[in-house]
């Protein structure tokens, strides 16, 4: 006895071209299941669900209208692409997603020809198309580049520079904005689809170009008023005036999930002569077809593995605090001693913590919306005040502040505070949201103070020495994750700038850690102890300014030293380097000199794995350190078992 299929059509279909011999009337049930299909895979996978299942519908009639790949199809962010996934040949790697050499959580171009462009930070998605669109004018080709952009990300400085270069220029780019809190405009029924399919329509262009050529021979004021009192006359009932005002032809709002209404508006747009920009404004609900997401779109938005049945995801007890917990609740208390803490994140209240602090001190919490550039500039406008802004953005997206960082806040030598979330090696999301570079880029900067916490209890006392410093501006960073289980302090201590702590003492070789290394550093000095190698273990807790002292001290006593980071070539250990060189410390002691050995991440991006197993590969683990230990003394690890045994 054999079962049906639930997913009978999309059994059918393993690229658009199979999508595309369907009958139209076929597609509402190809959506039902692609639907069921990315729920299925997504509750074993953990990831992106919500903004996935809004867009099921709207990846079907784009893919169904369009000719992809030879129609450019891009994705802002990525977060939505599951389902675009499933219809583009990789429905049988789905189950992969976000695992070690499986699919990557967003659009990847080296993973699938029907990804023309990779995204994981948002509001990318108007410049590469323009750039595609522009690309296809100078090589006369006519195919169609579809930008595909919710209204979230339209809310970052660079969706408007590139609209606002876009509606100046006469190639054809198609932007899709996906309107999933009808934060623009609602969709209204029946009328908003038949007025969409009227102005996108030949028919109604036909005649409003034909007008527009009359009208120029019309005197001017005369041919002016005309144009106004077509484009109110068109916004009045659809909207859109600011997109018009950028350049762009208006067509919307439509309901994304009714394929009755976005097929000929798609067709429509596809089939336009004119060149230039075109907005179609499509209305979509986060979670739609999936009873959990539909009802809290913010906990679905990124999910674990969970029960398709009860909605139940499965979160396994943690061992020890999370750092972003432990950040939040530290800040949190710092606030109810100071009133003049803020804080500010950029569309991430939950993902930093901030989520905590604003339920305390609503009025002292700011979401700026995806824009770190203003974040950050916005926290030195409330720091000349005399206010304390804390800035909560991870690593990566911090890098898209960092003209604001150099030119607002360091040449100002302003007190804002940055707190890096995400520093190092995240995992599932790959080497987009690796905090990998934030060492290096911050520390060479004057002016600024970086710290990195080696474990939950620093953490909470690097928040205290944060929210004391008003000498310029100060960071800390610190992993995604739980911490390491120590005990926690009852309240933070304010560390002395510029001082790190020994932890182990010993006299042949040192490691110096900065950052959540510290545990695995510990671990390897006892598992040297059975080489027979004494080890001293040090945290520097600050990249800048360094220890000197403690440097020179470690540098002096012993044969061999050792930095180690959650960071790139160029970081920590390169400020260490720098230092011992310029102290003299290279300059040969004994017969041998000092050896002095780097460990960071390796010179390349690490795709998507479990957060241990990326250490383990980029060598930054116990047995990485043991191995870089002997290593730098020339012994040979299995030789060197022989002997003591």
């Amino acid at each position: 006895m054999t079962t049906s299929s639930k997913t009978p059509l999309l059994d059918t279909i393993a690229s658009p071209a199979d999508l595309r011999q369907l009958m139209e009337a076929d597609l509402a049930q190809v959506a039902d299941e692609l639907r069921t299909e990315t729920i299925s895979a997504v509750s074993v996978t953990g990831g992106h669900l919500g903004a996935g299942l809004g867009v099921v519908e709207l990846t079907v009639a784009l893919h169904y209208v369009f000719d992809t790949p030879r129609d450019r199809l891009i994705w802002d962010v990525g977060h939505q692409a599951y389902p675009h996934k499933i219809l583009t040949g990789r429905r049988d790697r789905i189950r992969t997603l976000r695992r070690g050499g499986g699919l990557s959580g967003f659009t990847k171009r080296s993973e699938s020809e029907y990804d023309p462009f990779g995204a994981a930070h948002s509001s990318t998605s108007i410049s590469a198309g323009l750039g595609m669109a522009v690309a296809n004018t100078l090589a006369g080709q006519k195919s169609n580049v579809v930008a595909v952009i919710g209204d979230g990300a339209m809310s970052a400085g660079m969706a408007y520079e590139a609209m606002n270069n876009a509606g100046a220029m006469h190639s054809r780019l198609i932007v899709i904005l996906n309107d999933n809190e009808m934060s623009i405009a609602p969709p209204a029924g029946a009328l908003s689809a038949y007025l969409a399919r009227l102005v996108s329509g030949g028919a109604y262009r036909s005649v409003r170009e034909a007008v527009k050529q009359l009208g120029r021979h019309l005197p001017r004021f005369v041919y002016d008023r005309a144009r106004k009192t077509e484009e109110f006359a068109r916004n009045f009932w659809a909207g859109g005036t600011m997109f018009e005002e950028l350049g762009f032809y208006y067509v919307g709002p439509i309901d994304g999930h009714n394929l009755d209404h976005l097929l000929p508006v798609l067709k429509n747009v596809r089939d336009f002569k004119e060149t230039g920009p075109i907005l179609v404004h499509v209305v979509t609900q986060k979670g739609k077809g999936y009873g959990p997401a539909e009802a809290s779109s913010d906990k679905y938005h990124g999910v674990n593995m969970f029960d398709v049945v009860t909605g139940k995801q499965v979160k396994p007890k943690p061992n020890a605090p999370l750092y972003t917990n432990v950040f939040a609740d530290a800040l949190v208390k710092a606030a109810q001693k100071d009133d003049k803490i803020v804080a500010i994140t950029a569309a991430m209240p939950s993902g930093t913590g901030l989520d905590i602090f604003q339920k305390t001190f609503p009025e002292r919490t700011f979401d700026v919306g995806i824009a770190e550039q203003h974040a950050v500039t916005f926290a030195a406008g409330l720091a000349t005040e005399g206010f304390k802004p804390f800035c909560a953005i991870y690593s990566t997206f911090l890098q898209r502040g960092y003209d604001q960082i150099v030119h607002d806040v360091a040449i100002q030598n302003l007190p804002v505070r940055f707190a890096i979330d995400r520093a190092g090696l995240v995992g599932a999301d790959g080497a987009t949201h690796a905090g990998s570079f934030d060492i290096s880029f911050l520390g060479i900067l004057p002016n600024l103070v970086v710290m990195a916490a080696a474990d939950e209890a620093e953490l909470v006392h690097m928040v205290a020495t944060a929210a004391a410093y008003d000498e310029g501006p100060i960071a800390l960073r610190y992993p995604r994750g739980e911490g390491v289980g120590v005990e926690m302090p009852a309240e933070g201590e304010i560390l002395e700038i510029g001082r790190g702590r020994i932890l182990r003492e010993g006299n042949m070789v040192a490691i110096l850690s900065l950052g959540t290394r510290l545990a695995e550093v510990l671990k390897a000095a006892e598992d040297l102890a059975g080489y027979g190698v004494s080890t001293t273990v040090a945290d520097a807790r600050f990249a800048k300014p360094l220890d000197v002292e403690l440097l020179l001290r470690l540098a002096a006593n012993h044969e061999v030293l050792i930095t180690i980071e959650e960071g790139s070539v160029g970081g920590f250990g390169s400020f260490v380097m720098q230092t011992l060189a310029e102290e003299g410390a290279l300059d040969g002691r004994g017969a041998r000199g000092l050896k002095v050995r780097s460990m960071v991440l390796p010179d390349r991006f690490l795709d998507h794995d479990k957060p241990e197993k990326l250490y383990a590969h980029a060598g930054l683990d116990a047995k990485g350190v043991v191995a870089k230990v002997l290593a730098t003394l020339g012994r040979d690890a299995d030789a060197v078992k022989v002997m003591i045994a």
